[in-house]
């Protein structure tokens, strides 16, 4: 990956939506150059899927919370990482070092369907106990940092 790909990434990551010619001409390429650029970034994984952006309050998830789950078991096991999938309200679940086995996201509408989203997260083989930190404002949120050059 060269200095035009993270360009090319970092145009895509303010809108996916910049047609290649755009795309191209930002980054000194013909719109079937860039096209190309962004083909092979998709087969090798780097562009891992297309999507949109939604506030969470215009779609009535509001309430956002970060919970901590304790285990008595691996939870990298595919059971668990299915059993976790199932419940809709886990945006993101990650096995993590220290006092938790894993880490949630999770939005709900409100603290009530919180709640029960914690029931069934305490409901899967293994856990023992839920630690739920709920976020009372987000600062910023932001993507995956494209830096100029390798690390």
């Amino acid at each position: 990956m060269d200095d035009v790909d993270r360009e090319l990434l970092k145009l895509l990551q303010q809108d996916a939506t910049t047609p290649y010619t755009a795309l191209g001409k930002s980054v000194g390429l013909s719109a079937g150059a860039a096209h190309d650029r962004v083909r092979k970034l998709r087969e090798r994984g780097v562009i891992r899927r297309t999507t949109i952006e939604i506030d969470p309050d215009a779609v009535g998830r509001g309430v956002l919370a970060f919970v901590m789950v304790d285990a008595n078991a691996w939870m990298g096991d595919p059971s668990t990482r299915d059993a976790l999938a199932r419940i809709a309200e886990i945006e993101e679940a990650h096995i993590v070092a220290g006092a938790a086995s894993v880490l949630v996201k999770v939005r709900t509408a409100s603290t009530e369907e919180l709640q029960q989203a914690l029931r069934r997260i305490f409901g899967v083989d293994g856990v023992t106990g839920t630690d739920a930190i709920v976020v009372l404002e987000t600062f910023f949120e932001r993507p995956t940092h494209i830096s100029p050059h390798p690390i």
